[in-house]
């Protein structure tokens, strides 16, 4: 079994006590009656085929993955072992109420049982899910009982950058809870979920509402108020209809410069009583493309051509790996990002909480939404032939090298992707999607791009970042590390450098280890990796803004354990070149975009 290795980085954040964790984890769709399950659980770690433990000896500190330093397990779940989480809780509810327990995410299948009753199981390592456990709850206390596997490479399903040899690009798992478990108790009656699309060109809000089957259309209505900086703009009513239209006037544009944001309350009555409210938000913004006077394509926001610039982010941390120790751990990363004058991030094949998203809205950061990718990763050799020969794999044959040739295998990746989109719909800051990344488990790009864009119109799509181009999506999306940046032939899609640079710098004492690095271009202080930094924005990014680049996206946004190539430390403590410079150099580039 490969070994931890236990390296002291820390980030400067503690962990919340006595719960970690503890603001309200969907700020999509607030309710008041909830209650945070994170804290210490009792674990026991098996395997696979033995039966429930009859004691648990260990404690883990949820919602830390078993593989982090901050959950006090420290251990890599292997495929043939399951990890086994149990603890007590108590909850009130009424006759007419309704008790759902929450999972932020869970990697990657689980089980669940409520006082030894089996509730159901899930599968899906990046995604929130629920459960009723209503009818299986006593008075007094209940006991939660969750079994988790996780197979990460020996596996074909979605995993991201995880992997059980970890080395270069590829990085420590996560296996089993790793968002917030909550529990919400709420009326028998009430709104299952909450779908919200601006439309800026028609000033209108579309509200999409499903309702509890409990709900009798006969004597239902719907309610929704937007407000704007606390003064009402706009109403509508409905009898239990699916669906309302609010038009909001002269709307506020939603901007990186300007994230203006909207809230939103909604109420269901039962012959005229208030039986359930919800309170929201959104946004009124468009994306979009169109060309240019010189017939380049340009990516748009709110109809107007914007250039995008910001970091590939991977979302790790290295005391909590996927879990950041607590929210203003999380939130340092968007600010540093804006700080430094980014207005873009690339969410690279992880699923954030949806407060990470909440947050982006706020502060104003544009997010391309990466699909975490599954299947076999491309050999080296592929790679470097590739680069050569210009040659792309196709994709919708031989399936085996990309390990899809299993239906069953495509059918979980279409199913993950389109719970990803209806999970993450309501954000306005995610502009883009990109289904696949450098070939990692790619299959039928084409018909993914076809099939996304039509699931949802109001967004763009990158539909095979990278490498092996299929001629389909919305960018011509391109990755260079090692030749120098170039503009590419002109087709009907926008010129986006979806990752770039890399470039690396080794900070002593604020390294994963002292034994490996990865990354291009190693630069021994912060002098000589400032200059080339900008001798490289200014020789062969901002020369191709004329050209029709309209996305440049740099690697990144911290170092991640043998990785040395982000902007910060892995610990976050150092800023690898001064801020105020890269700034500079940032705004340059949408200034050039501005006069081109």
């Amino acid at each position: 079994m490969p070994e931890l290795l236990h390296h002291k980085l820390t980030t400067p954040w503690q962990v919340d006590q006595p719960i970690p964790l503890p603001e309200y984890p969907r700020p999509q769709m607030v309710r008041g009656n909830w209650q945070n399950l994170n804290g210490w659980w009792e674990c026991a770690i098996q395997n696979l085929e033995a039966p429930k433990p009859i004691s648990f000896t260990e404690k883990i500190l949820v919602p830390f993955a078993p593989e982090s330093r901050l959950s006090g397990v420290e251990h890599v779940l292997q495929p043939d072992e399951k990890l086994w989480y149990r603890r007590g809780f108590s909850v009130n509810h009424a006759a007419d109420e309704v008790v759902m327990l929450h999972f932020g995410a869970v990697d990657f299948a689980c089980e669940l049982w409520i006082n030894g009753r089996r509730v159901g199981e899930h599968w899906g390592g990046y995604l929130p899910f629920s459960f009723d456990i209503t009818a299986f709850l006593i008075e007094g206390e209940n006991e939660l009982l969750l079994a988790c596997t996780d197979a990460t490479e020996a596996g074909l399903h979605q995993r991201g950058k995880q992997r059980l040899e970890t080395g270069g690009i590829f990085y420590t798992s996560v296996s089993g809870i790793w968002q917030t478990v909550w529990l919400e108790v709420l009326p028998t009656r009430h709104i299952r979920s909450l779908k919200l699309t601006p439309n800026l060109d028609a000033g209108s809000l579309l509200a999409e509402v499903v309702l509890s089957d409990a709900v009798d259309p006969s004597g239902a209505a719907l309610e929704a108020v937007a407000s704007f900086a606390g003064q009402e703009v706009a109403c509508a009513s409905a009898k239990a209809a699916s669906q309302m239209l609010l038009h909001i006037p002269n709307p506020h544009k939603w901007h990186p410069d300007h994230p203006h944001l909207y809230d939103l309350t909604l109420r269901l009555k039962v012959d005229g009583v208030v039986v359930d409210e919800v309170t929201s938000y959104f946004a009124m913004r468009k994306i979009g493309k169109a060309r240019d006077d010189k017939g380049f394509w340009r990516f748009t926001l709110n109809d107007e051509p914007i250039f995008q610039y910001g970091p590939l982010d991977q979302g790790y941390f290295p005391e909590g790996l996927y879990t950041a120790p607590c929210e203003a751990a999380m939130l340092f990363d968007i600010e540093y990002a804006k700080k430094i004058g980014c207005n873009m991030i690339r969410k690279h094949v992880k699923v954030e909480p949806a407060r990470w998203y909440y947050a982006c809205d706020r502060l104003g950061m544009i997010v391309w939404q990466d699909m975490p990718n599954g299947g076999y990763i491309t050999q080296d050799t592929v790679v470097a032939f590739a680069f050569t020969s210009g040659i792309h794999r196709c994709d919708i044959r031989r399936l085996r090298r990309f390990g899809r040739d299993d239906p069953k295998n495509r059918e979980e990746y279409n199913q993950e992707l389109k719970q990803l989109i209806d999970a993450l719909y309501h954000f306005p800051c995610i502009a883009v999607w990109v289904p696949f990344n450098e070939g990692w488990g790619q299959f039928n790009a084409i018909l993914t791009s076809y099939w996304l864009k039509g699931y949802d119109p109001t967004r763009l799509v990158d539909h095979a970042s990278g490498w092996f181009d299929q001629g389909g999506g919305d960018f011509q999306s391109r990755h260079v590390y090692i030749k120098p940046l170039s503009a590419s032939q002109p087709d009907e899609r926008v010129l986006a450098v979806t990752e770039f640079g890399g470039y690396t710098m080794q900070v002593d004492g604020h390294v994963y280890t002292e034994k490996k690095r990865f990354g291009y271009g190693h630069h021994k202080d912060a002098a000589s990796l400032t200059h080339a930094y900008l001798r490289l924005l200014d020789e062969q990014v901002k020369p191709l803004i004329p050209l029709g680049l309209s996305v440049a996206i740099y690697t990144q946004t911290t170092d991640i354990e043998t990785e040395i190539n982000g902007y910060l430390t892995y610990d976050r403590k150092v800023e690898k070149m001064d801020s105020a410079t890269l700034r500079q150099a940032h705004l340059a580039l949408y200034q050039a975009m501005k006069e081109s």
